[in-house]
């Protein structure tokens, strides 16, 4: 949907903007238009591909596909539900988002901010045994995403992944996130609102920017449209 955004990128030296999506954000089976979505500025997105052991979104196909055409950086996420074997989402997801190793697809995702009735310990188990799976399962380096509370809280702010790229939802109203949980000294994509409004989208949309941390973006997508 054409319109102005509601809400002012943080001012963060050298980021690029981009978005992430999942069902939602196609209201009564509406398509994202991501030539929209990329001619506004918008230079990645990450799409939620799976859910536990029993949910694959249903655009997630038709959203890669097209994300592909417009020349936008495309990832792709599993929300993790950690009362099942990690091995095993590992194992759905890697088979259900084939574009995490295709040209233009950034590395994979692990949404983790449920922690599935497991104690702390037990869910670093669980996200230690499904970083690793899914690493071996696609040759690449996991980003995790998460958000302060639950990672100092549920994760009892283990320091034990802090060398794997952040993407942290932190809404805070200000011109970057922090301070950072688990370690982490910098951070890879803020996501810094779920209220954004942009063209090409017919619903409220999460807005993220890419820091630069892991260096070109269009590099670290795998992405070579061109000049």
């Amino acid at each position: 949907m054409a319109g102005a955004l509601t809400l002012t990128a943080p001012a963060v030296a050298t980021a690029s903007p981009g978005v992430d999506v999942a069902s939602w954000q196609h209201p009564g089976g509406a398509p994202i238009n991501w030539g929209q979505v990329r001619a506004a500025g918008y230079e990645f997105g990450l799409v939620k591909a799976t859910e536990g052991l029993y949910y694959t979104n249903p655009y997630f196909a038709q959203d890669s596909f097209a994300m592909r055409i417009a020349g936008v950086a495309r990832g792709a996420y599993h929300y993790a539900d950690p009362s099942t074997s990690p091995e095993a989402q590992a194992a759905f997801f890697a088979a259900n988002a084939l574009a995490v190793n295709q040209l233009g697809g950034l590395p994979p995702v692990l949404d983790i901010e449920t922690t599935g009735g497991l104690a702390p310990q037990q869910l670093i188990d669980w996200t230690r045994r499904y970083l690793n799976t899914v690493q071996l399962l696609t040759g690449r380096t996991p980003i995790i995403y998460t958000y302060p509370y639950f990672w100092r809280t549920a994760m009892a702010n283990t320091t034990e992944f802090s060398n794997y790229p952040l993407w942290i939802a932190d809404y805070n109203g200000g011109n970057a996130p922090g301070p950072l949980p688990g370690g982490w000294t910098n951070w890879a994509f803020w996501q810094y609102t779920d209220s954004g409004r942009i063209p090409g989208v017919a619903a409220n949309v999460d807005l993220n920017v890419y820091s630069g941390a892991m260096g070109d973006l269009d590099a670290y997508a795998n992405n070579f449209f061109g000049s």
